[in-house]
């Protein structure tokens, strides 16, 4: 029987459950009745009655809302379900909880009753196995006001009228934590190698082993054995094995390299690192390591996923934060619900990992983002937590597992500052995502001095500086206790914190703009400010404008030696400061406990990355600007960045024309060996005709385009030549897929547009995905079309509307079979969801690349090389196209179109899709019916 909610206070009646659509509303009392609803009528009833919803936040945006008082079903499944995956969806929560499937929105309402029931339920089913700690979080969030306070003391057993705890109590969850202990140093790996037979067994096992059989996939023990070739021990220093292994979509790439990978590092007793771009691959890869590892406790000990520290919650900040709710008891609500999930996480790992996705959206992102490292503030060995600290934890298991997850920014991050953080590097990496490793170290190998990083570096050296609720500590805070009985540090500190008080401090940003500045980088700012809005040529645009730098404006040269001056002054003692360290480690080696010893290294480390390297790196960038003929290596320009038409920084920008040659240096070179795998690593321009048949297996014969494989992995600055493999999708893209470019639909007209989007995600009765080139024209669109599909039963979801993130709304995509989804990049590139959830693709416009100083001088330095004027903007779109094309078939049954609504597609463009499909220009009308009908001959409902 269905248990009833405990009236909230001054609640005159039991709750009822509000479900919101594009166009309606569902409201459901206790007694199974369910009334039809118009939003003006939701909007008065649900601000006086305190309903039940699913998604406040998405909730609220429908139905116009700012703030309405509700309880949320999504924060109680939290509390009695931490660290649990479940849709942000009345159907998410009732399959979580293996209850009927609603198949209509009245069914809705009524099972998001019977889902806090449900939940109510296990609370108090469990609640005589909850610890005393449980019963104290629950108690201090009723009293700092959380709706479902007095329904879970109810089921807990507790009274309501309770006094609340004193202090920390409940919200201590830290002290519960385990310590983690230090295991002696790893020993260096041997060097047996990985034949291909082998890679080929290994494979054949893993497709063996757990849940489902894997499909078939004739193609993929051929490439597992191509990417065992970079699992040979290496011949000469700086000469690694490197693989270029292109392998199309289907040919299951993940298990082909984990099945080589896995075995190397078990015969050599060392990790091989696999690196992605997306948090998004990390999990999926991750859930295909279950078939290497089908028990989970074995799997923790030989998988893990490094992420960096700022995807991690910080346990020191949460501790504070729990110590201000004391003063603010409302406050301990989202700590309590991020004190569940404490209990209960696998890694602390905010960001992709168990926290669920959508309690950031109920909490407050940025509240939430608080909470973990941003800003390199870590105090290591000096905080009280560090033996229980998660990214402490996870890089130690790290140093002993067999396979590592990470992501290609911090590969490249820690590899360009002198290892990982004991100083180690891994000898074997596969970088997933191959076609991404240009813009990951176009990111990492770039300087940004700016009124933001540079503000950031003056709060990370002197900390909050009195403002109220900052957590920014200081690097005194840091370094303090060890300056205590050595005058050196004590020294250097002093001096460098004093030279800090010269960066830009708090309101730079309203100094810059009336002319006001503090300080010699304040005057460089406001004098490239200056420069950028006389000389921009771009039309007022919402995002950032941007000029070059030379010639440069009269004053600002002699402002940035000024500039120069300060850094210096800051550079010195940071450098000083550095080599006491490290001489105290030296001259009191007998004495340093290990404690100690941790801490010194740590903040070491800090100073060299976040502060020595990046003020060498701004001082360069400056005394550049004395030259009047630009870096050959360097591309330099001044920018305004704007958030929808708000200016929020301003700065001189430096990226390496070409990032893949210090990629090349500091991760490639002093590995033993690098796969880079993709099903986009190469382009066919066309040049060549007809076009070469991928060919079967491994292929190392030369190949259309590999240069421009080598060129965008940085294969090109290595010695040795790279091994080339190219092994061909096993999927018949000419019978299952469908190209078509609508020739009459105004590209500027967004009525028009949207009118396309509609009746072609009705054509294909749902399973559409929508990619946009700019994020305003994405809006306007989901306005005009939600409340027409929603009436046909086809949701629609969008980015940027509703505050749910973009893997969130691919998770729910994947999962309704009928539903639409409007997205960006985000959702382009690494997204899964094969079967009938993605059946149609439509894009808005030609997904050219933005026409930026940055592009303009990589576009020439192409063209310098032979190439013609347009071949590097052409093989950018063909590569966005080839990626968004590959998320249309990802099994053997799958069937689906792929429209472009721009007429102006140029036909050199249509290399990117697989030899053999049909490509159509035609009208709209036409563009309807033809993916209606295909659609419907490939044995589904359209």
């Amino acid at each position: 029987m269905m248990q009833s909610l405990p009236p909230a206070g001054g609640a005159r009646s039991q709750p009822a459950a509000l479900v919101v659509t594009a166009s309606t509303a569902a409201w459901a009392g206790w007694d199974g009745a369910v009334e039809t609803l118009t939003h003006s009528a939701a909007r008065a009833r649900a601000t006086l009655e305190m309903p039940v919803v699913c998604h406040f936040p998405a909730t609220a945006l429908r139905l116009g809302l700012e703030d309405f008082p509700a309880h949320d079903a999504l924060e109680l499944f939290a509390f009695a379900r931490p660290a649990t995956f479940c849709l942000p969806t009345v159907r998410g929560l009732a399959e979580a909880l293996d209850l009927p499937l609603p198949t209509s929105t009245e069914a809705e309402a009524r099972t998001l009753l019977a889902v806090i029931s449900a939940l109510l339920d296990e609370i108090a089913d469990r609640a005589h196995r909850e610890p005393p700690e449980t019963q104290a979080l629950a108690l201090a969030m009723h009293h700092g006001g959380w709706p479902w306070g007095a329904a879970v003391l109810q089921a807990l057993g507790i009274a309501p009228q309770t006094p609340r705890p004193r202090g920390l109590a409940g919200l201590d969850v830290w002290k519960r934590l385990p310590i983690w202990e230090d295991d002696p140093p790893a020993t260096p790996p041997a060097s047996h190698p990985v034949e291909p037979p082998e890679a080929r067994s290994r494979l054949a096992q893993l497709l063996a082993r757990g849940g489902a059989p894997a499909e078939p996939r004739p193609t993929q023990s051929d490439y597992a054995s191509a990417v065992s070739l970079a699992f040979r021990p290496r011949e000469r220093e700086g000469e690694p094995h490197v693989v270029l292994a292109e392998a199309g979509t289907g040919v299951g790439k993940t298990l082909g390299y984990v099945a080589p990978a896995s075995l190397w590092a078990e015969k050599n007793g060392a990790p091989v690192w696999i690196a992605t771009f997306t948090r998004n691959l990390q999990r999926q890869i991750d859930n295909e390591l279950d078939r290497l590892h089908p028990d989970r406790i074995t799997k923790r000990s030989k998988v893990v996923i490094r992420k960096g520290r700022e995807n991690y919650l910080c346990l020191l900040n949460f501790e504070e934060a729990a110590q201000r709710a004391i003063t603010n008891p409302a406050n301990a609500v989202g700590l309590g619900l991020l004190a569940r999930w404490i209990s209960a996480t696998r890694d602390g790992d905010m960001v992709g990992g168990d926290l669920p996705a959508w309690l950031g959206a109920l909490i407050g992102r940025s509240r939430l983002m608080r909470l973990a490292d941003h800003r390199g503030e870590c105090i290591y060995a000096g905080c009280e937590h560090y033996r229980r600290c998660f990214v402490e934890r996870t890089i130690r298991r790290a140093r002993h597992a067999d396979i590592v997850v990470a992501n290609h920014a911090l590969v490249m991050m820690q590899a360009a500052t002198g290892g990982l953080d004991d100083n180690a590097r891994p000898s074997r990496y596969v970088f997933d995502e191959g076609h991404h490793l240009f813009d990951a170290a176009d990111g990492a190998f770039a300087a940004h001095l700016t009124g933001i990083e540079t503000a950031d570096l003056r709060r990370w050296l002197l900390g909050a500086e009195g403002r109220r609720g900052s957590r920014a500590r200081g690097l005194e805070r840091r370094v303090a206790e060890l300056a205590e009985d050595d005058a050196a540090i004590a020294g250097a500190l002093r001096t460098l914190l004093a030279a800090a008080r010269e960066l830009p401090a708090a309101n730079w940003q309203t100094r810059l703009a009336d002319g006001t500045v503090l300080g010699a980088p304040e005057e460089f700012l406001a004098l490239v400010r200056q420069q950028v809005l006389a000389r921009s040529t771009a039309d007022e645009n919402a995002y950032g404008i941007e000029c070059d730098v030379r010639p440069t404006a009269p004053g600002l040269v002699g402002a940035a030696q000024s500039c120069v001056e300060t850094l210096e002054r800051l550079l010195r003692p940071a450098a000083a400061l550095r080599q006491a360290l490290r001489a105290k480690l030296d001259d009191e080696a007998a004495e340093l406990d290990t404690a100690t010893r941790n801490r010194i290294e740590g903040v070491s480390r800090s100073l060299l990355n976040r502060c020595e390297l990046q003020l060498r790196a701004w001082i360069a960038m400056l005394r550049a600007l004395e030259s009047d003929t630009p870096s050959e290596a360097f591309v330099d320009w001044f920018a305004i960045a704007r958030i929808e038409g708000r200016e929020i920084d301003v700065g001189m920008y430096r990226h390496y024309l070409d990032p893949m040659e210090p990629f090349a240096e500091a991760v490639v070179k002093p590995a033993h060996g690098v796969v880079v795998t993709s099903a986009t690593l190469r382009d066919w321009s066309g040049a060549n005709d007809p076009p070469p048949a991928p060919p079967i297996g491994v292929a190392t014969q030369e190949a259309a385009d590999w240069q421009v494989a080598e060129a965008r992995t940085g294969a090109r600055h290595l010695t040795a030549p790279a091994i080339r493999a190219a092994v061909a999708s096993p999927f018949d893209y000419a019978t299952q897929t469908r190209v078509l470019v609508v020739r009459d639909v105004g590209r500027d007209s967004l009525e028009q547009v949207a009118a396309a989007y509609r009746e072609l995600f009705l054509a294909a009765d749902g399973g559409g995905l929508g990619l946009f080139t700019a994020i305003g024209r994405l809006r306007a669109v989901h306005g005009r079309i939600a409340e027409p599909l929603e009436a046909h039963g086809i949701p629609l979801y969008a980015q940027h509307i509703g505050g749910m993130d973009a893997a969130t709304l691919v998770d729910i995509f994947r999962a309704e079979e009928r539903s639409c989804l409007l997205g960006t990049d985000a959702v382009r590139d690494g997204v899964d969801v094969p079967g009938r959830s993605l059946r149609l693709i439509v894009f808005d416009r030609v997904p050219w690349p933005r026409p930026d100083i940055l592009h303009r001088a990589r576009k020439l330095a192409y063209r310098a090389e032979g190439h013609p004027p347009n071949a590097y903007d052409d093989m950018l779109t063909r590569f966005r196209l080839k990626q968004a094309f590959g998320r249309l078939v990802r099994r053997a049954d799958d069937h689906g179109v792929f429209v472009m609504l721009d007429n102006r597609l140029p036909s050199r463009l249509m290399t990117a899709f697989p030899a053999g499909v049909p490509i159509h220009r035609i009208g709209l009308a036409d563009a309807v019916r033809e993916t209606r009908l295909f659609l419907e001959s490939a044995g589904g409902p359209a």
